[in-house]
This record gives C-alpha cells, structure tokens and sequence, in this order.
C-alpha cells in the first residue's frame, strides 16, 4: 500500500530512488569495515580491532534505520549483494594492504564520498520535493558519518 503522507508521489518515488542508493553504500560500507576488523595485522591489531568494530556496529544500525525509511516511505527496500552492488557507487574492493593505516584511509575515503552524496540532496530532499522528513533524516546520517570520517581522519594525524 503507498504511504499517503502528504507528500506527492512521484517525489516519494524520486526520494526512495536515491535512498536506495545510499543503503547499498552503507551495506557496502559495513562490509568493508567488517572485513577490516577480521582481517587487520600488526602491533595495533588489538585496538583497530575494536574500533573498526565500533565502526561496523554504527553501520549496521545505518543500514537498518534507512531500510526503514524507505519502508516508511511506502516502497520495498533492496537486500541481495547483487542490488548493493549495482546501486552503490563504492567499490567493494579493498586495495590495501591488511594493516590498519591502509584500511583506515580506504574507509575514510568512502566515508566521505558518502558525505558529498548526502550532502549534494538534503536541500533537494526538503525543497524540490517536499520531503522535509527524510531530509531532516539525511542531515542526522550526514553528522553521523563526519564523526566517523572524524574518527577515521584522527588515526592518520
């Protein structure tokens, strides 16, 4: 059934088109951080690998709050690694190596092309097509990755 919030419904359909994208960046984002706490070596190992823990437990919960909003908005939201990979603009390849600088500057990386996407329709989202919900929604996701870029950014000083 289509959600009848007030909102027209080719803008919901415009809206959940972009916020699929933006789950399977975060699916595709935990991934990669899941695979750099099971496989980071060296002298740091032990505390890069609760960090990177830290930093998947904090995806997940992504992932899982923006399935919800697209099912909030009326629409199924896409949840087979074969939809991920098609909709996200992130690689899933890691070309590092296994110690925790390589892996922090690939995520870091992806953290912030996932800030310039958020960032480039948060004012579409509330402006253009009248959704100040999810744009509300997108500006929280947007402070919450800049803290983990923040954190991220903080181990390469």
């Amino acid at each position: 059934m289509k959600a009848n919030i007030g909102i027209k419904q080719e803008s919901i359909t415009t809206v959940v088109d972009v916020l699929t994208k933006v789950l399977a960046d975060e699916f595709v984002l935990y991934t990669k951080t899941k695979k750099a706490h099971w496989n980071v070596e060296g002298p740091d190992f032990y505390n890069k690998h609760l960090f990177f823990e830290q930093q998947y437990e904090a995806l997940d919960e992504i992932v899982d709050a923006v399935a919800e909003r697209i099912r909030t908005l009326g629409h199924y939201a896409p949840g087979t690694l074969k939809e991920y990979l098609a909709l996200t603009h992130l690689t899933e390849e890691l070309k590092g190596q296994n110690d925790s600088i390589s892996y922090i500057k690939e995520l870091l990386v992806d953290h912030e092309s996932i800030l310039i996407h958020l960032r480039e329709n948060i004012n579409n989202f509330a402006s253009e097509l009248q959704d100040a919900g999810t744009s509300d929604y997108i500006t929280g996701l947007l402070e919450t990755h800049e803290k983990m870029a923040w954190m991220l950014r903080a181990h390469l000083s």
